[in-house]
């Protein structure tokens, strides 16, 4: 594994300094990371915190869910949420940087941020399925699934001290909802096809086939760590 695919956050546990391994696997989740960084990651502010930064994209994040239930009125009302998204995602990228570069990362940090991507994906979903650019159904079925990666991903750090990004991590997520609200503003969220009566949307068919990958990720991972915690155990003992 390249060096590049490695970063060390400090983080500080009982009074203890503690260095947690974040291993980013994804090809995509790296370059997005870069350009930000080399880009706007190089203008920031001084004054401008990890938390701060965090919240910038949260509220980015807000004016896109907000975008998205208004879809119901009109579909390009999506280019809004397609701007909240980006804003979520590049502040994404931003906050873990600038806590690495000051050496000021915090397991509160941590908590804030994903507590923050898993509120933005969830209410998405349901403003979408409000505005029904993805049937109701579908976004029943995807919902935990996202929430479930983080929770993992949790453990991985509360008991092997290291942070895995999932190989579908969250840049890979925004980038395939963006796609997903720009084809379903081509086609005006309007059926495609019927199957046995259940209309299908450009929404519906995007979700499915990223979703079902998603559940396969999620499952490996769970999988991934149990063993990885188990066998930790063994040698302890």
């Amino acid at each position: 594994m390249s060096e590049e695919s490695k970063k060390e956050i400090n983080t500080n546990a009982e009074g203890e300094n503690k260095h947690v391994k974040k291993v980013v696997h994804g090809i995509i989740e790296k370059l997005v990371d870069k350009i930000a960084i080399n880009t706007l990651g190089r203008i920031v502010p001084s004054f401008v915190t990890p938390n701060m930064m965090t919240a910038f994209g949260a509220i980015g994040g807000l004016f896109g869910i907000v975008c998205a239930f208004l879809a119901k009125i009109h579909p390009l009302f999506l280019i809004g949420t397609c701007f909240g998204v980006f804003t979520h995602m590049i502040c994404d990228s931003l906050d873990g940087y600038i806590a690495r570069k000051r050496n000021i990362s915090s397991k509160a940090g941590a908590y804030f941020d994903l507590l923050t991507d898993i509120l933005h994906l969830t209410y998405l979903l349901i403003a979408l399925a409000f505005s029904n650019v993805i049937d109701i159904r579908i976004v029943i079925f995807l919902v935990p699934v996202y929430a479930l990666i983080i929770f993992t991903s949790m453990n991985e750090i509360h008991y092997l001290n290291v942070f895995s990004f999932p190989t579908l991590g969250p840049n890979e997520t925004q980038l395939f909802f963006i796609a997903l609200l720009v084809g379903s503003m081509i086609t005006g969220c309007k059926p495609l096809f019927e199957i046995k009566g259940f209309s299908v949307k450009f929404g519906d068919i995007a979700a499915l086939v990223g979703g079902v990958p998603m559940y396969f990720e999620m499952i490996r991972l769970q999988i991934t760590i149990f063993n990885r915690i188990k066998k930790q155990e063994q040698e302890e003992e």
